[in-house]
């Protein structure tokens, strides 16, 4: 079958200020056939989103050829023609809206390709149909939740009707929920419409429904084939700093418990994975120990009952944007809600569901319209209070590689401890700790921010926050769009400041993290308290959907091993936690040292 796009030995790299320049595609040679579904991996920095730019024509190769629908990319008419044929959608969504209405923003593409007023009228409709936007049809785009924002980039390409539709991790701020409508949207474009899709992405349940998978790393291929036999090399996927899907991720750690070896690509489904861990378990007694963590906890954390004071108090708070004008978006309705001290407290919900809202008047950025939230015993809504409370609780945006700004690493961290008026010995104390803390070592801190991988700037934003000393961290989304091996960095930063004793806030649309962190779980929907208790009362026995939220994956599968196990327990949220979970009622129970 004829190629729809092909990549022939294909180099680019980018021009640096010093001697060398950064080769950042390296001899790629690949071939995507029209109507398939192909996932790109890879850690932050490999290269796929520079391949994903040069596929789309938004940038030209160094040498090699790139053709896509029967033209070849040459800087020109054809280049052009290649523009029309592929749509693009980037990580940040704000980079590309422009429009100042949802219903002008989606129209842009379409009325520059020329498409009639009357189809176009559809096209939008239909697009913000399959988002789930049609209600904010009206409202302008900076009104929108990141979430929002990204659902709207993604209606713009749509709209346009591309023969190849480009993701470049296009689903990292969804939310599970929205994520899932998303991919099947996607699914029923390459099936219904033989659109081409390539889905550069580090989500493993997203890639394993693809056709064709390739890795990257370091600008070139080190692995390709059917989404099967690259994730049963689960070696060479952890090796890559990439992570694999729950139910093989489990059935591995079985293996490793019993001593049987998994059978080569059962594991790739759900049901093989079931089916291949009943196996494994059969006529077993004796079982071995993991190293790993059996609490059910991220990393061994054990959330240990803490102290009843209150740091944080919420009471009876709504916040309404535009208020009194045609824009007016209800983001908080009579929230109230309490964090104690040393908690790591999480807080979730479905996109526009109102967290961030939230969490911005923790620390006095957002001033209370009704209610009253007090910091510390700091009132958010006096000036005084806001100072003080400033001094205390750190708030960390999503994409918090926004916030940097000075030439040096050092200066950045810096940067913080100096307005809290810190002596230099101080500053530098508290720089050079933080620094150690996020895991970047001394020498980075004459680097220019601007200069690391995007991990690496992220773990610099966060030093600027523990730089501070804060007693309160507030993270919203701090792995959002980090590679497997980024976001465990980050999260393993998290949870040790939360074991030192910082109380810790944490945003996140991604349910596993929070079940196996947080001590105690706010849920969010349509600015409303839907529920705050600890994860395993959340996620073990209730049906979340209600609340717009799913289960974490790890559950879903624990909950699908129980329609084979009775009796199960699905309150682990690690791996290790739900292998001897399984074992142990597999088995008579009994463990024993390796």
């Amino acid at each position: 079958m004829k190629p729809f796009i092909e990549l022939k030995n294909v180099f680019f790299e980018y021009k640096l200020n010093g001697p060398d320049n950064l080769k950042a595609v390296n001899d790629v040679s690949m071939t995507v056939i029209k109507g398939s579904h192909v996932a790109v991996l890879g850690r932050n920095g490999s290269g796929k989103s520079t391949l994903a730019r040069l596929i789309a024509g938004l940038e030209q190769p160094g040498s090699g050829t790139i053709t896509v629908g029967g033209y070849e990319h040459d800087g020109g008419a054809a280049s052009l023609e290649i523009r029309r044929k592929c749509g693009i959608v980037f990580q940040n969504p704000d980079n590309q809206i422009i429009g100042t209405t949802v219903e002008e923003d989606v129209a842009f593409g379409p009325e520059n390709l020329g498409v009639p007023r009357e189809e176009m009228i559809v096209r939008i409709d239909d697009a913000l149909k399959a988002v789930g936007l049609t209600e904010k049809k009206k409202s302008a785009p900076h009104l929108l939740s990141g979430g929002q924002k990204q659902k709207l980039a993604i209606a713009g390409i749509l709209a346009m009707d591309p023969e190849c539709f480009i993701l470049d991790e296009a689903t990292s701020m969804l939310d599970p929920s929205a994520r899932k409508d998303f991919i099947a949207l996607v699914t029923s474009l390459v099936k219904e419409r033989n659109m081409t899709v390539i889905n550069i992405t580090h989500d493993m349940e997203e890639a394993v429904l693809s056709d064709h998978v390739y890795i990257m790393s370091e600008g070139t291929i080190v692995r390709h084939g059917h989404p099967a036999e690259v994730f049963d090399d689960i070696d060479l996927l952890k090796a890559q700093g990439l992570d694999v899907p729950v139910h093989m991720d489990i059935a591995q750690k079985v293996s490793d418990l019993t001593g049987r070896a998994r059978t080569p690509l059962a594991d790739f489904t759900r049901e093989g994975a079931a089916e291949d861990i009943i196996r494994m378990c059969k006529g077993i007694s004796c079982l071995k120990t993991t190293e790993g963590d059996s609490t059910g906890k991220y990393n061994g954390r054990v959330c240990e009952e803490k102290t009843h004071e209150t740091v944080l108090d919420v009471s009876e708070l709504s916040y309404t944007y535009s208020r009194d004008t045609v824009f007016a978006n209800d983001a908080l309705s009579e929230v109230s809600m309490s964090i104690r001290r040393g908690e790591l407290f999480g807080v979730i919900g479905q996109t526009g569901s109102g967290k961030s809202t939230l969490v911005q008047h923790f620390n006095g950025l957002i001033k209370p319209q009704s209610g009253k939230v007090t910091v510390l015993g700091f009132d958010t809504s006096r000036k005084d209070g806001i100072r003080e409370i400033r001094k205390h609780a750190g708030l960390l945006f999503q994409y918090p590689e926004h916030q940097l700004f000075e030439e040096t690493v050092y200066k950045d961290i810096a940067f913080g401890p100096k307005c809290l008026g810190m002596d230099e010995d101080s500053i530098h104390a508290s720089v050079m700790n933080a620094l150690e803390i996020v895991g970047l070592g001394e020498e980075y801190a004459s680097k220019s921010p601007f200069e690391l991988s995007g991990g690496q700037k992220r773990r610099v934003a966060i030093a600027g926050i523990i730089a501070m000393e804060p007693e309160i961290l507030i993270l919203d989304e701090p792995a959002a769009g980090l590679d497997p091996a980024g976001r465990e960095d980050i999260l393993r930063f998290v949870n040790d400041l939360a074991d030192s004793g910082t109380t810790v806030v944490l945003v996140s649309h991604n349910m596993d993290d929070i079940a196996k962190m947080a001590d105690r779980v706010l849920v969010l929907k349509g600015g409303k308290v839907m529920s705050c208790t600890s994860p395993e009362e959340l996620f073990s026995e209730n049906d979340v959907s209600e609340f717009g939220i799913s289960l974490p994956v790890i559950t879903e599968f624990m909950m699908f091993m129980r329609s084979f196990v009775p009796g199960l327990d699905v309150s682990g949220f690690t791996a290790d936690a739900c292998a001897e979970s399984i074992v142990s009622v597999l088995s008579d129970g009994k463990v024993v040292s390796a």
